[in-house]
């Protein structure tokens, strides 16, 4: 027998949970609770949750990312809206490559899709919104077993699945190649493992469009980001190093060799970032430049490759 529907609280109970909130920092306060009493569950526990500091995205099982609704699992760094502007940076570059509209009528002429490449793809957000606008050859990569998991689910359950681990070999679990290779989309491919390391080496030389949500806090500055980053998301998501940039780093040392003539990777980083970013960049045969700044005030670095790398 089902259990009955829970009641909805009434008017007194919304502002004490409103109140509890707030106290707690909440800035949002009466959308969060209006988000928790549609949760169903029992709301005294996840309203505990919340003023305990968990991700409020991680307590409902979802953030809201460039219009879509996306899964998040506990444990798993949550997709922040201002980093929607390295997708809006990145659907020109993917069109230009040859990208079509995901409801355009297939051509036999046509050339396969680019590939676009999400590195440290946490829920797997920025291949996502990317994969709903035009059609690609997505393969998506973390370090993080939990986000692994995660994005396999966002990315759809028919996804061909592999893990790499530093010293070991790639594992495909589901039938099929390793490497999206066929011509159109494709089945989007999630993988386990540190940066590149967690790439098949047949995409070598062939990344149209990689995205790389790297970490760029400064370790001294992790301890002033709020509870709810520092308790519950993974430090190696959060902390760029020394200055912010070491990961950044390690990403334009190898990302020439993986891309294809012309090329580009995008990263999120702060504006005081951005000149030690770009020099990066040009010390790895990149072409750089800066997107963003909107409605999130976001920095992103581009870097194009602006020679066939020598392999």
């Amino acid at each position: 027998m089902s259990a009955l529907p829970r009641p909805a609280p009434d008017r007194a109970a919304v502002e004490a949970i409103v109140a509890r909130l707030r106290a707690a920092g909440c800035v949002f306060a009466e959308d969060e609770a209006r988000l928790l009493i549609d949760a169903g569950g029992e709301l005294e526990a996840l309203v505990a949750r919340r003023v305990g500091g968990e991700p409020l995205e991680q307590i409902l099982g979802w953030a809201e990312f460039r219009g879509l609704r996306v899964g998040v699992a506990p444990g798993v760094f949550v997709p922040r809206a201002r980093t929607a502007e390295l997708v809006d940076a990145a659907l020109p570059l993917l069109r230009a490559a040859g990208a079509r509209p995901v409801d355009a009528v297939p051509d036999e002429a046509d050339r396969p899709a680019p590939v676009l490449v999400d590195l440290c793809c946490g829920t797997g957000a920025l291949g996502l919104a990317c994969a709903r606008e035009v059609a690609v050859q997505l393969v998506a990569a973390d370090i993080e077993p939990a986000a692994v998991a995660c994005a396999r689910l966002n990315l759809g359950s028919a996804a061909e699945r592999g893990d790499r681990v530093p010293g070991g070999a790639s594992t495909a679990v589901a039938a099929g190649s390793a490497t999206p290779t066929a011509r159109g989309a494709g089945t989007p491919l999630v993988y386990r493992g540190d940066l590149f390391d967690a790439l098949p080496d047949a995409l070598r030389g062939t990344i149209a469009v990689l995205l790389a949500n790297v970490p760029y806090v400064p370790s001294d500055a992790v301890a002033t980001l709020p509870l709810e980053a520092r308790e519950h998301e993974p430090r190696r998501a959060l902390d760029g190093g020394a200055d912010g940039l070491d990961v950044l780093r390690r990403v334009v040392a190898r990302v020439p060799e993986w891309l294809a003539p012309g090329g580009h990777v995008l990263m999120e980083t702060s504006a005081a970032q951005a000149d030690p970013a770009l020099q990066a960049l040009a010390e790895n045969n990149l072409a750089g430049r800066l997107a963003g700044s909107g409605e999130h005030g976001t920095t992103v670095v581009i870097g194009t490759l602006s020679s066939p790398c020598a392999r």
